[in-house]
C-alpha cells in the first residue's frame, strides 16, 4: 500500500525514491510485523486467558509438558495478522504473486482455527479429523499449484540443488508435485511445534534464507549470473518471507522457555504452508528439504516409527515422536533441546545459500 500510493510521488519528492527497493520495503515489512507483535503481544496474551482459550495437552505426551495444560494458544492469529497488515502496508498489491503467498497464509491459517477451536471446544487434543484436515489442505495446495502451472511465466520444469543441467519437466504432474510441497511442509512445521520455540526460530532461519532466494530469482542480472530460475516478480515475495521473520522474531519474545504462549494449529499449519508456497513460486522446492531440514526431520520421524510400529507389531525406533521428544524422554531439558535444534537449523540455512555458488 504504502508502495502503491508514495512511489508514485517520487517524481515530486525525491526522496520517496526508496520504496521503490525491495530491501527497503523487505526490512520496513520485517520491522513492522515485529513491532505489532511486540506491542500487542502482553494484551492479545490477557484476551486469551480472560477467553479461557488454553492449550489442550495430550494424554500420551511426556509428563513434564502437563505444566503446559491452559497455557494461552493460537498466537497464530496475531502471526498472521502481523504478517497481513505488513505485507500490506510494504508490498507491490499489484503483484499477483503476493496474493498468492497471502491466500495461502490465510486459507492454511484458517483450516488451522477450526482445528484449534475444536481442541479447545471439546477439551480434546485431536481437533479436526487427519482426513478433514488434510482434504482442506489439499484443495488450497490444488490451487496453487493449478495457478502457476497454467501461468504463463512458470512451467513445470524443477530446479535441483548443486545440479544446473538437469531440470526435468513435470508438466502437468507439477500441480500434485506442488501439493506434496505445500501439504508436506505445513504438516512438517505443525509437528515440529511441540516445545517453546521450537518451531519459531527454525522459521526465523528458513525465512531469512528464502528472503534472500525470493531476491535473487526476482532479479534477471543476479538470477543468470547464478544460474537459478528467474521469476518475473518474485522479489516482492521477499517482502512477505520478511513479514514472516519479523513476526516470529516478535513471537519468540513470548513464545521462548517458559512460553507465555503458543501458536498453535492456526499458526503452525499456515507458516508451513506459507514456506512451503514461496518455495514452489520461486522454482526453489527441493531447496526446501535443506532449508526446512528440522522440519523434515520431525516429521520423517513421526512417519518411520509409525510405520515401524505398526509392521514391527508394536515396536518403536524412537523412545517418542516427534523426535525432539526423543531427547526429551533421554533426559534433555527442554531448552537444551530447543537450541540444539536452532543450532542444526543455522547450518542447514547455510548449506542452502552455499548451493547458490554450487551449482
Amino acid at each position: 500500500m504504502l508502495y502503491n500510493l508514495l512511489y508514485s510521488l517520487h517524481t515530486h519528492f525525491s526522496w520517496l525514491n526508496v520504496f521503490r527497493y525491495i530491501t527497503f520495503r523487505t526490512i520496513g515489512g520485517t520491522v513492522t510485523a515485529f513491532l505489532i507483535l511486540f506491542i500487542f503481544g502482553p494484551w492479545f496474551i490477557r484476551m486469551l486467558q480472560r477467553k479461557q482459550i488454553g492449550q489442550v495437552v495430550r494424554d500420551d505426551g511426556p509428563e513434564t509438558h502437563l505444566s503446559k495444560q491452559g497455557v494461552p494458544t493460537m498466537g497464530g492469529i496475531l502471526i498472521l495478522g502481523a504478517m497481513t497488515i505488513a505485507t500490506l502496508l510494504w508490498a507491490d498489491l499489484t503483484n499477483g504473486l503476493v496474493w498468492v503467498v497471502l491466500g495461502v497464509t490465510l486459507f492454511f491459517g484458517l483450516i488451522g482455527s477450526v482445528d484449534d477451536l475444536r481442541k479447545i471446544r471439546k477439551k480434546d487434543s485431536r481437533g479436526l479429523s487427519a482426513r478433514s484436515k488434510l482434504l482442506l489442505q489439499v484443495l488450497g495446495a490444488s490451487a496453487v499449484g493449478f495457478y502457476l502451472i497454467v501461468h504463463p511465466e512458470y512451467d513445470g520444469r524443477l530446479s535441483l540443488p548443486f545440479i544446473k543441467a538437469f531440470q526435468p519437466d513435470l508438466g502437468w504432474w507439477y500441480i500434485p508435485f506442488a501439493v506434496l510441497v505445500i501439504v508436506g511442509a505445513s504438516n512438517a512445521v505443525n509437528l515440529t511445534d511441540g516445545l517453546d520455540g521450537l518451531a519459531a526460530g527454525p522459521l526465523v532461519i528458513s525465512g531469512s534464507v528464502y528472503i534472500i532466494f525470493s531476491y535473487v530469482a526476482g532479479h534477471a542480472i543476479v538470477a543468470s549470473y547464478l544460474q537459478i530460475p528467474f521469476v518475473q516478480g518474485a522479489g516482492e515475495v521477499a517482502v512477505i518471507c520478511g513479514t514472516m521473520v519479523g513476526a516470529c522474531i516478535g513471537f519468540l519474545w513470548f513464545n521462548t522457555y517458559p512460553a507465555q504462549i503458543f501458536m498453535g494449529d492456526v499458526g503452525s499449519l499456515a507458516l508451513g504452508g506459507t514456506l512451503g508456497a514461496v518455495s514452489i513460486i520461486i522454482k526453489q522446492e527441493i531447496l526446501l528439504a535443506i532449508v526446512g531440514g528440522v522440519f523434515v526431520m520431525e516429521a520423517l520421524s513421526v512417519i518411520l516409527q509409525v510405520g515401524y510400529f505398526k509392521l514391527s507389531g508394536g515396536k518403536r525406533i524412537f523412545l517418542m515422536a516427534p523426535f525432539h521428544h526423543h531427547f526429551e524422554q533421554k533426559g534433555w531439558l527442554e531448552p537444551k533441546v530447543v537450541v540444539r535444534f536452532w543450532i542444526i537449523s543455522i547450518i542447514l540455512g547455510l548449506m542452502a545459500l552455499a548451493t547458490l555458488k554450487l551449482r
